[in-house]
Formats: structure tokens, C-alpha cells, sequence
């Protein structure tokens, strides 16, 4: 006798099939703050389904008012770091990112600009740092900085429990440098030598209140105190004082950070993996060097991330996960 399965039984026992099968592939996407004490600070978490916990990835965001996705009212809309997490997490890597204490919903956490420095946001990515190291859903913690986050996350290095670092499109010269280079070309000569003044002052540990017009974006008075704490840094420096495993990526089409950066950096720490990515700009997508379709790509947030770029941070992740089990 043919025994016939109920309809509702036979489409739950399908339903139930497909998301056994789904299970291994999906994605959680999740708020994820921190409360620093003084300041809450907004994130957010991507965890894919995983037996095992799985590595987790805090990206650090490059320089200015840049928030969680990589989105910079200066620099563009082109979610380069939800675009990251996302890749990571499609290959079983977790990751968090924030909007920076003053930026978008972190804003509240530091509403005066003037009260930023380079040594809030450090002591920022160590109490995130520990906040991940807490959290059992994870298993080893790598912090992922991009520009001058590059910078950020290796002063905040050793002081948290960071197996690994990434440093994407990191500067391996002072930033005063990096901005008299990326001036010069673009201001007339009589404002190049203004800007170079304000410049050399900020060196100096010394505010400025005479900014003309057109670099009042950049050395606005409000800003001056971070830039006076971002000039007494040398990213080379910070980097070549890590003692944990590092991989330095590079796009050679970057018009802000140049191949030159990255062979510092490897120069400051030997040990490091150097990958350097044709056709790949700032913004870690495939554009020509020069141009309309350079500049437009920093504002179109569905070009795709460099292949490469993918390939060379999921790997170096994955294989440092495939070494701690085998001690």
C-alpha cells in the first residue's frame, strides 16, 4: 500500500530542505555598537552561517568624514568597505565596520571637530578590538586599515589582541608630506606656497587662523588640532614596529597613495607580503590612471572591487586561520 506524504507536511519538509541547504551560504547582517564610555559608537556586522566561529575583520576607514561603507561627502560614494565586507564575507570571513567617533551616527560621540585626534580614534580600534576579542562568535581577530587608516590600525596594533593587519593604500611617508605632494600640481603657485606655509606651521605644532578660501576645506581651523596629531606620525615607523604577520596591498592607478608607500612600508617591515595590483586606484576598484573614468569611479558605488584585491586579503586571512589550527 502506497502510503502518500500530506501536502502541508510535504512543503514544510521542502521548505525546511532548501534552508538546510541555504544555511552554509547566508549571510547575518547586524547592528553592532560600542560603548566607549564617552561616546557611543555605531557599526555594523556581517557573519556568515559558520560550523565554527569564524575569523573576524575590523576595517578602518581611510581619513576625513568617512562612514562604516567607505562613503565621504569630500571623497565620494562608492561603499568600497561595505563592498569589502561583503566579498570577505561571501568567503566565510566576518567583519565589522564603524562610523568614526564625529562621523554620520557616531556623530554624537564627538560633535566639536576640534576634539579629534589621531590618539582618539587609535584608543577607538583598540576598544573595538577588545570588544571582538571578547565575543565567541569569533575566533582570531585582524584589522584591516585602509589610507590613513592603514595608519590608525598599526599604532593601535600592539595594544590589542590583533593576530594579523592589512594595510590597503597606506602612506609610508609622514601625511604633511602626502598632502604638499598632492597639492602641488593642483594650486597655482601662489596658493601652493600658502598652503605650505599653513602646512609647515601645522608641523610645527602651531594653529593657523589665516586660511584663504580655496584651502578652507582642507586646513579649516576646526581641523588643524588633528592634523597637528596626524603630522607628529610616520605610518613607516608605526608599521615597521608590528611583530604580528602583515600583507601590504597596493593599487599601481592610485592617484593619492603611490607604489612607492608600499615598497616603504615593506622596507620598514621586511617580513611583510607586498601585493601590488594593476589598474587599481584609491578606492580599490579598475580605473585607468588618469581621466574622467577615475575620477567618476569615486562615485559609483556598483563597480565591482578589484578581483585581486579580494583574492590577496581573503587568502592571507584564511591561510592565517588554517596555521592556528595547526599549532
Amino acid at each position: 500500500m502506497k502510503i502518500s506524504m500530506p501536502r502541508a507536511l510535504l512543503a514544510l519538509f521542502c521548505l525546511l530542505a532548501s534552508l538546510a541547504h541555504a544555511a552554509p551560504n547566508s549571510i547575518l547582517h547586524r547592528p553592532y555598537d560600542l560603548d566607549t564610555g564617552h561616546g557611543m559608537l555605531r557599526g555594523s556586522l556581517l557573519l556568515p552561517r559558520s560550523a565554527v566561529p569564524p575569523p573576524v575583520v575590523l576595517l578602518v576607514a581611510g581619513s576625513g568624514p568617512t562612514d562604516r561603507d567607505g562613503n565621504n561627502p569630500f571623497g565620494g560614494n562608492n561603499r568600497y568597505l561595505l563592498r569589502l565586507a561583503e566579498a570577505l564575507a561571501e568567503r566565510g570571513i566576518a567583519s565589522v565596520r564603524y562610523d568614526k567617533r564625529g562621523v554620520a551616527r557616531s556623530l554624537a560621540a564627538a560633535p566639536r571637530e576640534e576634539d579629534l585626534s589621531v590618539g582618539v580614534y587609535v584608543d577607538d580600534v583598540v576598544a573595538w578590538s577588545e570588544r571582538l576579542a571578547r565575543d565567541p562568535r569569533f575566533s582570531r581577530l585582524i584589522l584591516v586599515g585602509h589610507s590613513e587608516g592603514a595608519l590608525i590600525a598599526s599604532l593601535a596594533a600592539p595594544r590589542t589582541p590583533a593576530e594579523e593587519l592589512i594595510a590597503i593604500a597606506g602612506s609610508g611617508q609622514p601625511i604633511d608630506r602626502v598632502l604638499r605632494e598632492q597639492l602641488r600640481g593642483r594650486l597655482p603657485p601662489a596658493q601652493l606656497r600658502q598652503a605650505d606655509s599653513v602646512l609647515a606651521s601645522l608641523k610645527a605644532g602651531e594653529t593657523r587662523g589665516d586660511i584663504p578660501p580655496a584651502l578652507a576645506n582642507l586646513l579649516r581651523p576646526s581641523v588643524q588640532p588633528y592634523l597637528i596629531s596626524l603630522f607628529r606620525e610616520d605610518p613607516a615607523r608605526a608599521f615597521g614596529r608590528l611583530r604580528i604577520p602583515t600583507l601590504i596591498v597596493q593599487g599601481r592607478n592610485d592617484i593619492q597613495v603611490g607604489v612607492a608607500d608600499a615598497e616603504a612600508l615593506q622596507r620598514a617591515k621586511p617580513d611583510s607580503q607586498l601585493v601590488l595590483i594593476d589598474g587599481m586606484n584609491h578606492i580599490l576598484r579598475i580605473a585607468p590612471s588618469t581621466g574622467l573614468q577615475q575620477l567618476s569611479a569615486y562615485n559609483d558605488p556598483n563597480l565591482p572591487l578589484a578581483r585581486q584585491l579580494v583574492e590577496a586579503v581573503s587568502r592571507f586571512i584564511l591561510r592565517g586561520a588554517e596555521a592556528e589550527k595547526g599549532r
